[in-house]
């Protein structure tokens, strides 16, 4: 897969693509709707002999449009985003640059610049994306946008029970712990990658080392606790027990940050970047009145999560 870093202000230059059926949205999360309109866009790639494209924006709107300042939290950060995308065996992924002048383009300039300039020859899009000055392009209106110089596809709602699988219906779940739930409405855990860095090393003294995990500051967090996890280090799958939180048993720590104990694994993994896949919440996060109620409560904890990967 090929990605193209686009602004508005860069599509006076000649890019050398190829015609293209592509998807079109945020689609952060790719959730089984974003994967449906991204799906539809591989068939009529296919059965018009082109290239399938995806074009998405990076920042989020919020970051944009909105007054005060915002620090943007996503279900799947650009760089998983583009991991997943090219999973899903797209050619083309364009990501244009949401600023303010993007945010100014009328729907024509809009459709002139990034459709018909990128050699688009069909578009594929939800039945809710809008674009152009502050939205006031819809999909109705592509077919007499467009010109004739592209044909259009709109995807209707998913549901899964009777409820649109959505971005916003995900970060709901994602705020209680629902990480089974989010996982049927993805296809695929809820997951957070990042490296290895070194912690304060509490956890090897009461007997539960753990991997400090840095996912940096732009994903969307589950509440925190205390997840069953599977964790991807070098190309392996081994399970696990991640404390997602501020450790309120041990005062000055206020930043939630990830920790991950994985079992049956004796391995200095620092520097290393590795994938932990949230499978289940297993309890909220508690303080303690000690380092042996800790302890104990840990051994439970381990003793649950075995069962729950039939490790026991």
């Amino acid at each position: 897969m090929e990605t193209y870093r686009l602004s508005h202000s860069s599509m006076n230059q000649s890019l050398e693509v190829e015609p293209s059926a592509v998807a079109v949205g945020f689609f952060d999360g790719v959730h089984k709707g974003h994967q449906a309109v991204i799906q539809k866009a591989k068939e009529q790639a296919d059965y018009m002999g082109i290239r399938c494209a995806v074009m998405t924006f990076d920042p989020h709107p919020s970051v944009v449009l909105k007054k005060e300042k915002v620090n943007a939290k996503y279900i799947t950060p650009l760089k998983e985003k583009e991991e997943i995308l090219s999973s899903m065996g797209v050619d083309y992924l364009y990501v244009v640059t949401f600023d303010k002048e993007l945010a100014q383009l009328s729907p024509q300039a809009f459709v002139d610049d990034f459709f018909a300039g990128l050699h688009v020859r069909h578009v594929v899009a939800g039945f809710d994306f809008s674009f152009g000055h502050k939205g006031k392009g819809t999909m109705d209106m592509l077919p007499e946008l467009s010109r004739g110089r592209f044909s259009q596809t709109v995807i209707p709602k998913v549901e899964k029970e009777e409820d649109k699988i959505s971005s916003t219906r995900i970060r709901g779940l994602l705020d209680e712990g629902g990480v089974q739930e989010v996982e049927s409405l993805l296809g695929r855990p809820f997951t957070m990658k990042g490296t290895v860095v070194e912690g304060e090393k509490r956890g090897r003294t009461i007997g539960y080392p753990t991997a400090n995990v840095n996912v940096g500051s732009d994903y969307y967090f589950p509440s925190t606790g205390v997840y069953a996890v599977s964790v991807r280090v070098e190309g392996s799958t081994y399970y696990g027990m991640a404390n997602l939180g501020v450790k309120p048993t041990f005062e000055g720590e206020r930043q939630p940050s990830l920790e991950v104990h994985i079992f049956d694994l004796n391995q200095d993994l620092y520097g290393m970047t590795i994938s932990v896949q949230f499978k289940d919440k297993v309890r909220d996060e508690k303080k303690f009145s000690g380092i042996e109620a800790l302890k104990g409560q840990l051994s439970d904890d381990e003793a649950q999560i075995r069962h729950f990967f039939s490790l026991d």
